[in-house]
């Protein structure tokens, strides 16, 4: 663990309640992404918790996720406290949770920063992740300020949320971007334009600031529902927890800290918020088509990208196939995925494979479990 003594104290919390809907048919209720093993051996979420340990202890790091997914997360990650792996009684999104943790911390730490990460992202340059992140810390706790991760655009992707830049900054004498709003998944044309002005950035999800600092920001932007998660963070350690959890977190709106709080923060004229750029090799992998383009960049010059036990392809290109253990044949295709488990068969095209969510909402709707 690289903590060396100028850079403040960093509690990790990472939000692993999503339900991976867009890599259906792999991912299920009760096995997100988080908890596939996408890249490489390790699932989404043990590499994740491997970076975070490069930068605090394993016992300082939360988890919040939810009852399908819990044990599997607890199973996988030993290292973790069980108590500090959060079960949402309901689904929130992201602002609940990243209030939780910081009313949960501000009880006994206030000056902690708390990072919060998603639990399914890639990074492929540790030093550099691990630099951002002290960086990041140390700027957040200089004062009431907000510091976020932005990733520049190789592409005018809609899957992502923009960061506009409005001019440089130095705090605690690290160069950093002071930030104008945030702009969520925009339209085709919206982040075209956004690609081309040169001064919007892609939005990690990763954000570092000190707990007070979120607790307050959540009081008085969310007032409607911060005084249920008060009430949540002050059963903490009793046998009551359990039970007030359950009956206060539903009152929480469902919204995530970047509508319910980062964004009304940006639009005052005093913002506190920084961004700091992540040059070290992100990607979400948020679909089908995102996991075909990380996979195509780790086999330069590959035809197809395909996860099986023989591959024969004749006149065919840009595919991306998951069959394991079959043999596979490709002829005269291009731009297909195909993903293959037990029990489901997914054809689509990789244009489509964003919308893969929707195949999700139908068979929900038809009563599959």
């Amino acid at each position: 663990m690289s903590k060396p003594e100028n850079n403040p104290r960093l509690v990790p919390v990472i939000l692993a309640g999503g339900s991976g809907t867009r890599f259906w048919p792999r991912s299920r209720r009760t096995r997100a992404k988080q908890v596939l093993a996408l890249d490489g051996e390790q699932t989404m979420i043990q590499q994740t918790v491997e970076r975070l340990t490069q930068l605090a202890a394993a016992e300082d790091i939360w988890v919040i996720t939810n009852d399908g997914l819990a044990a599997t997360i607890e199973k996988q990650l030993p290292q973790l406290r069980a108590e500090k792996i959060l079960r949402e009684p309901a689904a929130r999104n992201t602002a609940p949770a990243a209030a939780l943790a910081a009313m949960l911390l501000e009880r006994n730490d206030p000056d902690a920063v708390i990072g919060i990460f998603p639990a399914d992202h890639v990074v492929g340059d540790q030093k550099k992740f691990t630099a951002a992140l002290q960086q990041g810390a140390r700027v957040a706790a200089a004062g009431d300020n907000i510091v976020v991760l932005g990733v520049t655009p190789t592409h005018a992707e809609t899957g992502y949320g923009y960061i506009e830049l409005s001019g440089e900054a130095t705090v605690a004498g690290i160069a950093a971007k002071s930030v104008r709003r945030f702009t969520e998944k925009p339209d085709a044309k919206r982040a075209a334009e956004f690609v081309a002005a040169k001064n919007y950035l892609w939005n990690s999800g990763v954000f570092l600031c000190t707990a007070k600092t979120l607790a307050n920001a959540t009081r008085l932007h969310c007032a409607k529902w911060a005084k249920a998660v008060e009430t949540i963070a002050a059963a903490w350690g009793t046998e009551k927890f359990a039970e007030t959890f359950a009956a206060q977190y539903p009152v929480c709106d469902n919204i995530s800290l970047d509508y319910a709080v980062i964004e009304p923060r940006s639009a005052r004229a005093e913002t506190g918020i920084y961004c700091l750029p992540a040059e070290f090799g992100w990607n979400d992998l948020g679909s089908w088509a995102a996991l075909y383009a990380h996979k195509l960049a780790q086999r330069p010059g590959a035809e197809n990208i395909t996860e099986a036990a023989e591959t024969l392809a004749m006149e065919a290109h840009g595919n991306y196939v998951y069959a394991p253990g079959k043999m596979v044949a490709l002829l005269g295709v291009e731009d297909l995925v195909i993903v293959e488990t037990d029990d489901a068969l997914l054809i689509t095209t990789r244009a489509k494979s964003q919308d893969v969510g929707r195949i999700v909402k139908a068979l929900s709707e038809k009563k599959h479990d």
